[in-house]
């Protein structure tokens, strides 16, 4: 198809409350939203690197500029007939998978929308239904914590997940398996520690997570291998995992034995897709994670979701646990216990409300291909 513009927003959404992790306490999410028009339609796709360098070297108003000044003009006026072809493009562009994933998910979307299919269909999902799991960062107190638990356990979700860093570890991950003693949970370290931490990561295997997530630096692969060997709880890879061939270095050499893939963190639903097959032929189990976008970046994740070896819950959330007003209508809630269902569609089956993206927008943008510099 023939790319005819791509608008790009950067947009700020405030959360309900502060969400705490190893990077610090977020009081708003930035993403970049892509709106891609091509043969009398629009596709929309959303990467969300936060505001600050602090989950990966990107950050929200850098993917902006990039994708303003030079990504998005590599690709209006062409015609792009496959994700493939569009990574092919900015693939001189070294790095910078969040910006490249706005532009990729937003092609999908389109695509699918031009066959009249939902998103999730035509990657080769088997049901709209999506597992879910619930996600506590740190609170104010252990109590606060176990109350939130005993609130999923009640509600029905089948996994929690815990963020753990420095003051906030394995006392609280103990209170929590002493309260639950039968709870599906994994923390989340979110890079904070090193190998040198091999005691903490010992202690907590007698607590029997279902895994420890990211538990060493955010580009590392080897010392995460040297980690897996020592300990018995699985580790999952998250930051480290930032294309297909870091997700393949890291199944060569042991790393993990769980993938954490993120369309926006590898890249967009191509790679994604790359990562998710190399899990299958690997044998090693994959979840879809989040990054607190919008129902627009939310929905590409869910379609991811929907595909053969997902195994275990992901991090897909209702709209409503961390914002008060999402960008679009729908929204996207619970459709039953531990349970998300992808919008119908054709495409994502969503698009933000203009007033409500009028009133989030921090800055925007129109690229074209009759213009030399994008109209900002």
């Amino acid at each position: 198809m023939r790319l005819d513009s791509i608008d790009l927003y950067r947009v700020r959404l405030p959360l309900v409350y502060p969400f705490r992790t190893a990077y610090g306490d977020a009081h708003a999410i930035e993403s970049v939203l892509v709106r891609m028009q091509g043969v009398g339609a629009a596709g929309w796709g959303e990467a969300t690197p936060w505001e600050s360098p602090r989950y990966s070297p990107e950050w929200a108003a850098g993917a902006y500029s990039l994708a303003r000044d030079w990504l998005a003009p590599q690709l209006v006026g062409r015609d792009i007939g496959s994700g493939a072809e569009l990574q092919a493009v900015l693939a001189p562009f070294k790095g910078n998978p969040f910006a490249k994933a706005a532009l990729d998910l937003a092609w999908w979307d389109l695509e699918a929308r031009l066959r009249g299919k939902p998103l999730w269909q035509l990657v080769g999902g088997r049901s709209d239904r999506v597992e879910v799991g619930a996600d506590f960062g740190v609170m104010e107190t252990v109590a606060a914590l176990l109350d939130s638990v005993a609130g999923a356990c009640a509600a029905g979700f089948k996994r929690v997940k815990l963020k753990f860093r420095p003051g906030w570890e394995i006392d609280v991950v103990r209170a929590v398996r002493l309260a639950f003693p039968d709870l599906v949970f994994h923390v989340d370290c979110n890079a904070a520690y090193a190998l040198s931490d091999l005691e903490l990561f010992r202690a907590l295997d007698e607590l029997a997570p279902a895994m420890v997530e990211q538990p060493l630096a955010h580009d590392d692969l080897l010392d995460h291998a040297r980690l897996q060997r020592q300990i018995r709880t699985p580790v999952c890879l998250d930051e480290s995992i930032t294309s297909p061939r870091a997700a393949r270095q890291a199944l060569e050499v042991g790393a993990c034995r769980y993938l954490n893939v993120k369309p926006g963190r590898v890249g967009g639903i191509t790679p994604a897709l790359e990562i998710l097959e190399a899990g299958r032929e690997a044998g090693v189990s994959c979840w879809i994670g989040g990054m607190l976008e919008s129902a627009i970046g939310a929905s590409h994740c869910l379609a991811l979701a929907t595909l053969p070896g997902v195994s275990y819950p992901s991090d897909i959330f209702p709209s409503r646990r961390f914002y008060d007003h999402d960008l679009t209508r729908p929204e996207i809630e619970l459709a039953g216990p531990s349970v998300i269902r992808a919008f119908d569609g054709p495409g994502i089956g969503c698009q933000p409300e203009g007033e409500v993206l009028a009133v989030r927008t921090v800055e925007s943008c129109t690229v074209r291909p009759s213009t030399v510099s994008p109209s900002c």
